[in-house]
């Protein structure tokens, strides 16, 4: 009959604030009494009829079946097994503007750890708060991330800091989650990048696009910049340059139509009732999903006839799919990065209430700490997503909201 001794069972599995105390955590020992080797259908056999321990016992190495090293690596998480590889262990250090960046403060901090967490290494995950983004601030921080011996950080900052931070140009591997290194001026071999490419996303929406181009955006810097950078990019699709001053901007090939939206803004009345220039446009939203929401609902309201509804990363969230009608929003695509999935750090993520699904800015931080657990151990990635001229290159897919979820669009 097969055995397997518990020698020490965990008391705690994780906090979530990540301070650890002094007294280290107990660990799991799973002694392996079988004298014959499980195959993959054995070990399914184990998983099927719950016996989750007697899996453990015989996965003591990374095992070739995907869905089988999953679970192993997830429970030798949660049970704070004892069979870490041997090393001085991962050291990443987070720098955290609270005050700027709000909640991605917690949840950047969630998607490393629980990153980390799936990984046979022992490691530790320290954070620096700083007051503000400025040039000070900054080099004073990572001065001390220096003299705490860290080689690897990552810092989810403002466009502000991290034009600071390539100005200090340190010689220590930062990664930031939150910006595209297009937006910056540097050639530092140390700054690393794994921001959505908004401009390439337009690019790629607008070949879907007919004139006249209707544009909603916010009083946001992204707002601002988006549509500015859409607008020129529309005009010089299809049309040929011209020099004729008496030339009415209607009869130009691509008409642009711009609508800055303030915060407060419910009322779409003035720009869309009976306002026949915008008939069979095309609509580029610009705008958080709330107020997507409420300007896709009054086109229906207003019977706009449209063409097709375009935007970003920026609206790729299920609320979508929850705030607005099947009838709004029919004609909706959207351009998302998110493209690849794994189960393992989807799940780990969701232990500690967080999103990689649809969080785009969490889904750049795992990629970032995936690719820095790479330089480090020379494991493999979990992500196939290159790394070119030091900024991460995703992939972008068009879809649709559907009715219950998000589609392909054809």
């Amino acid at each position: 009959m097969k055995k397997i001794i518990l020698l020490i069972i965990p008391f705690l599995l994780f906090s979530k604030s990540y301070i650890i105390s002094d007294i280290p955590l107990p660990k799991l020992y799973i002694q392996n009494l079988d004298p014959y080797e499980c195959n993959e259908e054995c070990m399914q056999n184990y998983l099927d009829n719950g016996m989750i321990f007697y899996f453990l016992a015989q996965a003591d190495k990374i095992l070739e079946n995907r869905e089988h090293n999953n679970i192993r690596t997830m429970n030798i998480s949660l049970l704070n097994l004892n069979i870490y590889k041997k090393g001085d262990g991962l050291r990443i250090a987070m720098i955290l503007p609270y005050k700027k960046i709000g909640k991605y403060a917690s949840s950047t901090m969630n998607a490393t750890f629980a990153y980390l967490i799936t990984k046979d290494y022992p490691f530790e995950l320290k954070s620096y708060k700083v007051e503000s983004e400025n040039i000070e601030d900054l080099e004073d921080t990572i001065n001390r991330i220096k003299q705490d011996g860290f080689h690897y950080i990552i810092a989810p900052l403002t466009q502000y800091g991290a034009d600071n931070i390539s100005i200090i140009n340190p010689d220590i591997n930062i990664y930031f989650p939150t910006i595209n290194k297009k937006d910056i001026a540097t050639s530092s071999a140390f700054l690393f990048y794994g921001g959505i490419d908004y401009k390439a996303q337009s690019d790629l929406l607008l070949e879907k696009a007919v004139s006249p181009l209707v544009i909603f955006h916010d009083k946001s810097s992204l707002g601002n910049k988006l549509a500015f950078y859409e607008e020129n990019r529309f005009r010089d699709m299809n049309s040929s340059t011209t020099d004729n001053p008496f030339l009415y901007e209607e009869s130009l090939p691509n008409r642009v139509i711009k609508f800055s939206l303030a915060r407060r803004t419910t009322n779409l009345e003035k720009y869309l009732k009976e306002n026949d220039k915008l008939s069979d446009a095309s609509f580029f939203l610009n705008t958080p999903i709330v107020k997507s929401g409420m300007v896709m609902s009054q086109l229906t309201l207003y019977d706009t006839n449209v063409t097709n509804i375009l935007s970003t990363q920026i609206n790729y969230d299920p609320l979508i799919l929850s705030m607005t009608q099947y009838t709004d929003r029919k004609k909706m695509i959207i351009a998302n990065s998110i493209t690849e999935e794994d189960n393992l750090l989807i799940e780990s993520n969701a232990l500690l209430g967080n999103d990689i699904v649809f969080d785009w800015i969490n889904y750049t931080t795992t990629i970032g700490i995936d690719y820095f657990f790479h330089l480090i151990t020379g494991e493999e990635l979990n992500y196939t997503i290159p790394m070119r001229d030091n900024q991460m290159v995703y992939k972008i897919e068009l879809l649709k909201p559907s009715i219950s979820r998000f589609i392909k669009h054809r």
